[in-house]
Parts: structure tokens; sequence; C-alpha cells
């Protein structure tokens, strides 16, 4: 085990509402201490994150202290043991030491303890098993020091057992290892994973989107996907064809651009080639209304880009928006063939930034004044009208618009239909 004061002058560590929590919850018998995430990255040299907090103090314990020192808590899963103390704004996750009573997935019955080591145990990978105190002194029962450093993502014990206990552990296995992991996954962990892929199934939609939707924005995405493709692991999830090679080249568009990571993009690269695969998808992940929608445009005909030129493609801008329009360009050019530095794709995604769309310039009252009467024609004949403006390219001159309105007028007189 080590015990050395790693992280003695972490600023986040020993000064603010940690610091208070800390000392609040390490008095009078009891111990406390941060434990996981916020370990690993410090260790790693990243923000700490989500600050979560272990302590021998039983869940009443902790409110009662907070309550006498004045902040609040909410006893949030008090039942396993854990409460959030509020400082400043902040949440803070306190939650009892445990050991496993009984394993079954999620619904594992927990005992509290005062046992450090037993509670690292039962916590998913090594890097993830630390804990600090305040003094910065890290406490390693798992071989997660040299785990972090190595960047290797390993389970705690055997793997075949921690993945029976919860089946999302295969999901974080990859998400941890994309965002913390070098090199190959861990060969035992990856072997594990694959023998309990069925398991996937048992999982419910919003645990799995979580999961993926963090897994797909975070660094080493693209080769921890492809690893999993490998691995037989995502036709559980997304239910269709995935496309790794599509997904790799968005990661790299974005990059290319200086865009922030998409999950939305990405996941659009991954397994969106059709309208329809956009809808399976969002009902597998169950993904919010924005997501499903956004997929949906990503998915429509983003094949045309291929040969458009800067015309249509200001004409598709003015009818999807920046957003939507950017976003189909994007899906169009991953799948494309790889090129990022083409001068083409280029000049399609950076068309919102150079050129925005004007705004319809005819009105209902210009045809009202050409004698037709309000109703349903009247709503045709702008959109027979906005339809000529958009193929003339957008004409903002009087006489040009003049001309485009007489012509919708007599067409909707002439027969009273397109």
């Amino acid at each position: 085990m080590s015990a050395k004061p790693l992280l003695a002058h972490a600023p986040w560590l020993t000064a603010g509402g940690t610091a208070r929590v800390l000392e609040l919850l390490g008095a009078d018998g009891e111990e406390a201490r941060v434990v996981g995430g916020a370990v690993r990255n410090a260790l790693l040299g990243l923000k700490p994150g989500d600050i979560d907090i272990a302590t021998t103090a039983l869940p009443e314990e902790v409110m009662r202290r907070a309550k006498a020192a004045g902040i609040k808590g909410v006893p949030t899963g008090i039942d396993h043991g854990t409460v959030t103390l509020v400082i400043d704004g902040h949440p803070y996750e306190i939650t009892t030491l445990r050991e496993d009573t009984e394993t079954f997935g999620r619904k594992a019955k927990v005992a509290f303890g005062r046992d450090w080591v037993k509670d690292a145990e039962r916590r998913d990978f090594t890097m993830n098993g630390l804990s600090v105190d305040a003094d910065g002194v890290v406490y390693d029962y798992v071989g997660g020091i040299a785990d972090a450093k190595a960047r290797r993502v390993r389970f705690i014990g055997d793997p075949d057992q921690r993945i029976a206990e919860d089946y999302l552990r295969i999901l974080r296995f990859f998400r941890i290892h994309a965002a913390f992991g070098a090199g190959e996954p861990d060969r035992a962990g990856y072997l594990a994973c694959i023998r309990g892929r069925a398991g996937l199934a048992s999982l419910s939609a919003e645990r799995v989107r979580m999961e993926m939707l963090k897994l797909l924005v975070a660094g080493g995405a693209a080769a921890a996907v492809k690893a999993m493709a490998e691995g037989g692991l995502l036709q559980a999830l997304i239910g269709g064809v995935v496309y790794t090679g599509p997904l790799a080249t968005m990661i790299a568009i974005e990059r290319e651009l200086g865009l922030p990571a998409s999950s939305t993009r990405r996941l659009a690269a991954l397994a969106v080639a059709v309208t329809e695969d956009a809808k399976r998808v969002a009902v597998r992940l169950r993904l919010s209304n924005a997501e499903a929608k956004a997929l949906d445009s990503m998915g429509h005909r983003w094949w045309r880009f291929a040969t458009k030129d800067e015309a249509n493609a200001r004409r598709l801008l003015y009818r999807l928006g920046p957003e939507r329009y950017h976003d189909r360009v994007l899906l169009g050019w991953a799948r494309d063939g790889g090129d990022v530095t083409s001068m083409r794709w280029h000049a399609l995604a950076e068309l919102p930034q150079r050129w925005t769309a004007p705004k319809f310039p005819l009105k209902a009252a210009d045809f009202i004044a050409r004698g037709l009467a309000e109703g349903p024609a009247l709503g045709h004949v702008l959109t027979l009208a906005e339809d000529a403006w958009l193929a003339a390219d957008f004409p903002l001159e009087e006489a040009a618009l003049a001309a485009i309105a007489d012509q919708a007028a007599a067409r909707i007189s002439r027969d009273g239909k397109s």
C-alpha cells in the first residue's frame, strides 16, 4: 500500500469546501478522504472534476454534523450511505464506507463499515480505487498509482466477477480507457468484457446512453469504439451496422476545424446512414428530443453534399439554419472517404461563417395587393415565390422581386394550384 503525501500542495484539497468537509467528518474518531476519479485526475495532472468523499461516519452522523456546522445536508441516498452536502452552492457527495454482502448488479446489498481496504476493493478499476486525506496522503490498496501512471485501466480483482456485479462496467471499461488509458485495452479486462457481452441487454437505455455519449467525446474514442466493435460489443447497443471509419474521420474533422467534440455528431458518424437508423438509435439509447432531431436531420440525404456546389449549399443553409446545415455537412464529409484536408469540404463547412442567409423579403401583403384573397392559396403562393427566390440565388432588387411575385400570383390565379 502507498501512503505518501503525493498531493500535499493541491489547492482543491487543502482549501475551500473540500477542506471544510474533510475537517468536519475527520474529527472525533471518524475519518474522511476524497476517493475515486478526483484522486486519479490529480495524479494525472488533470482537473479533479467531481469531488466525492468517503467517510467512516454513518449517514445520520454526517447529517448531524452538517446541521451543527450550518451546512445544508440532503439525504440523496441515505439508505445506501450517501448524503450530499452543499457548501457555497457546490454539492459534495459523501458516502459512508461500505462492503458488499450480496452482489447482483446495481441492487447489491451493502453493509456500512470502517475498513478502507474493503471499500477500495469493491470499486471498479484500480485507478478509481485510490483515496487521499486532508494532508495529501494517497492510499493505494489495489495498485492504482502504478496503473494510473502507466495509463492502464484494470479491473480490481477478477474481471468476470466485477462485470457480473454490474454489466455497465463493460461500457465503463472502454469509456475510462478512452479518457485516461493509453495503448491497447488491458487484455484480461477486454476478454472479460467480450465474455460478458450478453449482459449488456439487461441494462437500461438511460444508463447505456449516459456512458456511450461520454465515451464518444473522450480523447481515445476512435480506438476504444473500434475495439468494442471488433469484440462484438456494439450490436446489442446500437442494433444495426456500425461505421468505425467515419467515426474516426468525424473526430479528425472536428480537430481539423478546431471544433469541440460533439457526442451527437460522433454518434451519427458511428451509427446513422439513413434517417431510419437515426430513429432506431434514438429509441435504443432513449435519446433526448433534441438529440433525436439532430440525428434525424444529419441522416437526411447527407450524401447530396458530395456533388453540391456553393449555390446549392447556400439554399440548404437557408432551409436548415447554420447548426443543422453544419452537422449535416460534417456527416457527409466524414462519409466521403476521409480526406480532412479537402478544400471543397472546408469551404462547405465554413459557409455559415462566410455567408448569412437573408430573410425572404416577400410578404402576404405583396400578394393581396395583386388580388389574392386570404386563405390556403395565399400560403401556397408564398411557398412558390420562396422556391423561385431561392432558385434565383436570393435576389433583393425590387424588379427581380416584383417579377417573382407576379409569376407566382399569375400561376395561382391561372389554375389555383402548383
